[in-house]
């Protein structure tokens, strides 16, 4: 959040943006949505959930088109902030650190970075400056659920 705005200031950006946070998506397995260790929120890999089911199963570049993917991803992202909000704020954000994303690769696609824009870009869209983030993009011949894409954040958040 920029030092000189105030509290409340991210929630307004969405609000401004016409974008809501989903709801956190339940864990499919043993693990929490998001765990803070000092200043930094890490979260778990976030699916493509939308109300209650993934938004599209299969490979990238097979099943799923790229430019789908990239708006999966998106749709991680959102699902990975919504976790940071329900654990600790969303207006607690000082800046994202790192994006990690996985993208479930037919053979041969090694389109995996112009498919994590997508997530890029909406944080980017979001917190302005405070989105510029560290990033890997990494094809993988699966993902839980047969989801197209995966994405993770670490967030670094106020003290």
């Amino acid at each position: 959040m920029p030092e000189t705005e105030p509290a409340g200031y991210w929630t307004r950006k969405l609000e401004q943006m016409g974008l809501e946070l989903p709801t956190v998506v339940p864990p499919v397995a043993n693990y929490v949505p998001a765990t803070r260790a000092g200043n930094f929120v890490y979260t778990s890999g976030q699916l493509p959930m939308a109300d209650g089911a993934l938004a599209a199963t299969g490979k990238v570049g097979a099943a799923v088109s790229p430019e789908q993917a990239t708006d999966l991803a998106r749709t991680c992202a959102l699902n990975a902030l919504a976790a940071v909000d329900g654990l600790v704020g969303i207006d607690c954000v000082v800046r994202i650190v790192k994006v990690v994303g996985f993208v479930a690769s037919a053979p041969g696609f090694n389109g995996q970075p112009a498919v994590l824009n997508g997530a890029s870009d909406v944080l980017g869209e979001i917190f302005g400056d405070a989105g510029v983030h560290a990033r890997s993009a990494v094809g993988v011949s699966e993902l839980p659920l047969d989801a197209p894409v995966e994405v993770e954040l670490i967030i670094e958040v106020e003290g």
